[in-house]
């Protein structure tokens, strides 16, 4: 009996043992997986970040102003000014029209006197 206790024991450790190694391994690669993806992410910041400025680069008035002036012609581009915007009172809203309720429904939770009084 004391032998096979023993040799039930070795197996165990011997699965168990197994077992740590695989899950060290698929550890180590959930780790590395996880580092790729930081990098990809860091990589994708500075992709933005150069976008971003490439962006407010294009888009000084400077430049906007002058781009404006040398395609005129074809655009006919001009600055925007107080007198072209309305008036909130010159703008017309819909005429409102009275509400009407059709098949009014009970929600309140109580009921008329007449009907708690029925037997």
């Amino acid at each position: 009996m004391r032998n096979v206790l023993f040799v039930l024991t070795t197996v165990t450790v011997i699965a168990l043992a197994f077992w740590a190694y695989n899950q060290h391994y698929a550890t180590q690669k959930v780790l590395s997986e996880t580092d790729r993806l930081h990098r990809e992410i860091r990589e994708a910041h500075a992709r933005l970040a150069v976008l971003r400025a490439e962006w407010a680069y294009l888009n000084r008035p400077d430049r906007l102003r002058d781009l404006v002036d040398i395609n005129f012609d074809q655009l006919g581009l001009l600055p925007l000014r107080a007198d072209q915007f309305g008036h909130v009172d010159e703008v017309s809203y819909p005429a409102s029209e009275p509400l009407t309720i059709t098949n009014a429904v009970e929600v309140s939770g109580t009921l008329p006197q007449a009907e708690v009084n029925r037997p």
